[in-house]
């Protein structure tokens, strides 16, 4: 497997709406193990093609990892939707602190809904349909935003998304520096 490049904000990539995927195969498995050894390596939950400069509707999720006595990381239930789609929302929605791998060392509170159903194509290929709330909703709808070009700082207000547009640049200019 291969540990892919994960773009970063402001990147194009990232405000693309992602293409449907037309076809299950070998070629599109070994891109969904890349794209999960990618999330793993960068110590994520879940991950979006587009974030490695795939502009298709694939998403691979792990939010059930653990860490073990010396600190490395343990795979959990590692989870593929390829062409998500939100059928229904709840009602009711939750807050929660919501990080990126495009939008590193940043994080910031964002409203999600607080259960979803989501239709997908799992790794084979197969038709699924999945309730999920808590931790995995907020997960699945932040990575299909990523589908559609959406990313969690254009959730919050313009205020706060300037605040962490300019930590994140002066973060990089710093590790410019120490280059």
């Amino acid at each position: 497997m291969t540990v892919l490049k994960v773009f970063e904000y402001p990147d194009p990539i990232l405000k693309k709406k992602a293409a449907a995927v037309e076809k299950v195969d070998d070629e599109l498995r070994r891109f969904l193990d890349d794209m999960l050894e990618t999330m793993y390596s960068a110590v994520g939950v879940g991950l979006a093609a587009p974030q490695v400069g795939v502009s298709k509707r694939i998403v691979v999720i792990d939010y059930e990892q653990e860490e073990d006595e010396n600190g490395n990381h343990l795979r959990g239930r590692p989870r593929y939707f390829i062409n998500p789609e939100i059928v229904w929302t709840s009602e009711e929605r939750v807050c929660g602190e919501e990080g990126c791998l495009s939008v590193p060392g940043q994080r910031a509170e964002v409203e999600r809904f607080e259960k979803i159903r989501v239709r997908y194509l799992d790794y084979d290929g197969k038709e699924r349909e999945i309730l999920a709330d808590d931790f995995l909703a907020i997960v699945l709808q932040h990575e299909i935003d990523h589908l559609d070009g959406i990313l969690y700082i254009d959730r919050i207000s313009r205020l706060k998304r300037n605040m962490l547009i300019k930590k994140m640049e002066k973060r990089r200019e710093e590790e410019a520096r120490e280059k």
